[in-house]
This record gives C-alpha cells, sequence and structure tokens, in this order.
C-alpha cells in the first residue's frame, strides 16, 4: 500500500512532501472549487514552505498536459477498446473525462511538481 514517506504517499494525498503530516491544501476537496487553488503558506508541523517563488507552480501546467494524456488514454482504452464504443462516443466520453477530472488532474500536477524538487525527511525543521 502507500506508505508515508514515499514520493506516491504524498502525490497522491496532497500531503507536505518534507515531513507528510499536513495537507497542503486549506480543502481537501478538490471538487471545492473556489477553494481549488489555495495552499496554506507554510506546513504547520515541518514549517516547509510551499511556495518555493512566485509563480513556483507555473511548471504544474506542463505536468498536468502529461496528467491529462494519461487519463484521456485511459478513458479511450475503456471506452474505445473495452466497451467497443464509436469513434464518436470514445470522443465524448475523453472529453467528459478531462471535464470531469479537471480538479484532480490539477491537483495531481501540483503535488508532483513539488514533489520534483523535495524529499521526505521526518526529522527537517526550518
Amino acid at each position: 500500500m502507500l506508505k508515508k514517506g514515499s514520493k506516491l504517499y504524498s502525490i497522491l494525498t496532497g500531503t507536505c512532501p518534507k515531513c507528510h503530516n499536513e495537507s497542503m491544501y486549506v480543502t481537501k476537496n478538490p471538487y471545492a472549487l473556489g477553494q481549488l487553488f489555495k495552499m496554506h503558506e507554510r506546513c504547520s508541523h515541518c514549517g516547509t514552505k510551499y511556495k518555493i517563488e512566485p509563480s513556483f507552480f507555473y511548471g504544474a501546467m506542463y505536468v498536468s498536459y502529461g496528467v491529462g494524456i494519461a487519463f484521456a488514454v485511459a478513458a479511450f482504452v475503456i471506452a474505445f477498446l473495452l466497451l467497443e464504443s464509436s469513434l464518436k462516443t470514445t470522443f465524448i466520453a475523453i472529453v467528459a473525462t478531462l471535464v470531469v477530472f479537471m480538479p484532480v488532474i490539477i491537483r495531481l500536477s501540483r503535488n508532483i511538481w513539488i514533489n520534483l524538487f523535495m524529499k521526505y525527511d521526518p526529522e527537517w525543521k526550518v
């Protein structure tokens, strides 16, 4: 399973990349659209600053492209290959998947991006 201390744990749960003890986001639910981008300034447990520099998360846009492609490919495989839907229905399924999962894709992309620059260290203090 997901073990505390792995990058995958931090990416999938949205926890602090340094200590894995607190959510980086004000609201854990990505579908609370008004709160989608709101993050804590720092981790209350270890003091890690999440926005390393101004516009730090612009890089997550590049990651979101790859994550979006992964979701689109999964929708294609399910709709076209497994369910044997028509090409038109498959296209609609891909678009619907991307629209429905957009908040999740945004959060996953931010989590992946910050985890590229920080690693788990439970003993780290500011």
